[in-house]
C-alpha cells in the first residue's frame, strides 16, 4: 500500500519515514555507546538493506525465472557481484589482517550434512518464497508473510543447531580453501573462469536477459532515493559492503548465525536449559546466549538491514503488505522458514553467508552449496505448482 493520505499528499509517508528515522538514529546512539565498531557495523547493515529493497535483490525470484523463464538477468548480476568481491576479498585474506585487525575467511567443512542442508535450504527458499537476505528486507518492507517467515526461519536455525552434532558424524573432507590448494592467484582466476563459464552455459542453454541490468535513460536523483535500482548497482554496493563488513568485522557478511541465536535466546526465555546441548555448551555459544544482541556482529547487521528497509520503503512510498491468502500459502511459509533455518545451519550458512562469502574467500563449500541449492530450488518450485503458490506469491518474491 502507498503510504498517502486521501487528497494526494503524502503527509502519512513523510510521518512513517521519520518514525523509522528516529528509531535507527537511537538504535545507532544505543551502538555508539557500546562501541564504535558495531554503530560501523549497523550503518552498513542499513547500506545493505537500502540495497537490498531498491534492488529487489534476491536469489530465489532469480533462480525460479532462470528455471521457469530462462530469465538471467538476476543470476547474471550475482554472478558479477561474486566476482568482484573475490577480487576484492582476496588482497585482505591474502594479507590476514586489515586495519589493525585478523581477517578471517569464511571456509566451512565439505559433508554429506552440508550437502543436504544446502538442498533442504534449496526447497525451502522457493517454498517460502525468499532467501536468508529476502526476508530480512521484505520484512523491513512491511510484508506480514516474510516476518511470518523469518520467525519460522529462527525456529528452523534452532532446531538444527540441536541436531547437529548427529549430522556432523556423516562423512565428510572437511574444510577446503582453494586459496591454500592453488594460492592466491590460482585460485582467484580458477574461480573467475569458472564464473565465466557458469554464465556461458547458461546462455547456451537459451537463457537470455529480459530485464534490464543498468537504467534505461537518465537518472534523476528521486530515481536514486526511492528506486527501482538497476541488477547491477544493487550487485556492486553489495559486494563492496560485504568487502567492508570483512575489513570492520574481521569476518565476512553472514545473516543465518544470528537466526539460530535468536531462537535459543528465545528459547532460554521458555525455559530451555543451553546445558543439554553440546552446541551451545561451546565457549562462543555460551558468551554469545550470556550477552545482548547488540553484542553480536551479525544480529547488529541483520537489525540494520530490516531497518534500511523499512527506511527505503517509507521513502519510496511503498510500504507494501501482502499476507499469506490461503492456509497453504501460511503452510508454505512456515515449512519454507523452517527448512531453510534447518538446512542453514547444517550447510554452515546460506545463499550469503555459505554461497556469497564462502566462494569470495575462495571456500569448496561455498561452489559446493551452489550445486546442492540448484536442485532443491528445482524441487520446491514443483511443490510450488502443486500446491498453487505463484499466483498468490509472485507478487511478493524477491528478485
Amino acid at each position: 500500500m502507498a503510504l498517502a493520505s486521501a487528497d494526494g499528499r503524502v503527509p502519512v509517508r513523510w510521518l512513517f519515514w521519520t518514525m523509522a528515522f528516529a528509531a535507527v538514529v537511537a538504535a545507532f546512539a544505543l551502538l555508539v555507546a557500546e562501541g564504535g565498531r558495531m554503530a560501523v557495523l549497523f550503518a552498513i547493515g542499513l547500506a545493505m538493506g537500502v540495497t537490498l529493497y531498491h534492488g529487489a535483490f534476491g536469489f530465489t525470484g532469480a533462480y525460479r525465472r532462470a528455471i521457469s523463464e530462462k530469465d538471467i538477468s538476476g543470476v547474471a548480476a550475482q554472478l558479477i557481484m561474486i566476482a568482484a568481491a573475490i577480487l576484492l576479498f582476496a588482497p585482505v585474506l591474502a594479507a590476514g589482517s586489515a586495519l589493525g585487525r585478523g581477517v578471517a575467511a569464511s571456509v566451512a567443512p565439505v559433508s554429506v550434512s552440508m550437502a543436504f542442508g544446502a538442498f533442504l535450504f534449496g526447497i525451502g527458499m522457493q517454498l517460502g518464497g525468499s532467501c536468508a537476505s529476502g526476508t530480512l528486507y521484505t520484512s523491513g518492507g512491511g510484508n506480514p508473510r516474510m516476518i511470518l517467515m523469518l520467525a519460522f526461519f529462527c525456529v528452523g536455525a534452532f532446531w538444527g543447531s540441536l541436531d547437529l552434532g548427529w549430522w556432523q558424524g556423516l562423512p565428510g573432507i572437511g574444510a577446503v580453501s582453494l586459496a591454500e590448494t592453488l594460492g592466491w592467484t590460482g585460485a582467484v582466476a580458477t574461480q573467475l573462469v569458472a564464473l565465466g563459464l557458469i554464465y556461458l552455459a547458461l546462455r547456451l542453454l537459451g537463457g537470455r536477459h529480459k530485464r534490464s541490468l543498468w537504467w534505461d535513460g537518465s537518472v534523476s536523483w528521486r530515481d536514486l532515493l526511492r528506486g527501482p535500482w538497476p541488477l547491477l548497482l544493487s550487485a556492486g554496493l553489495l559486494a563492496l559492503l560485504n568487502w567492508i563488513t570483512l575489513l570492520t568485522a574481521g569476518h565476512a557478511w553472514s545473516i543465518t548465525w544470528a537466526f539460530s541465536l535468536w531462537g535459543a535466546k528465545a528459547a532460554v526465555l521458555l525455559g530451555w536449559d543451553p546445558a543439554t546441548s553440546a552446541f551451545w555448551s561451546g565457549a562462543f555459544q555460551q558468551v554469545a546466549l550470556a550477552r545482548p544482541i547488540w553484542s553480536d556482529t551479525v544480529s547488529v547487521m541483520n537489525i540494520g538491514i530490516i531497518g534500511g528497509a523499512v527506511m527505503a520503503s517509507a521513502l519510496s512510498g511503498r510500504f507494501a503488505t501482502h499476507a499469506p491468502s490461503t492456509p497453504l500459502s501460511v503452510l508454505a511459509v512456515v515449512l519454507g522458514g523452517l527448512m531453510m533455518g534447518y538446512g542453514a545451519r547444517l550447510a554452515y550458512g546460506c545463499n550469503i553467508g555459505a554461497f556469497f562469502s564462502g566462494v569470495a574467500s575462495t571456500s569448496l563449500h561455498g561452489w559446493l552449496w551452489i550445486l546442492c541449492a540448484v536442485p532443491g530450488n528445482y524441487v520446491g518450485i514443483g511443490l510450488r505448482g502443486l500446491l498453487r503458490l505463484d499466483q498468490g506469491q509472485q507478487a511478493a518474491s524477491p528478485a
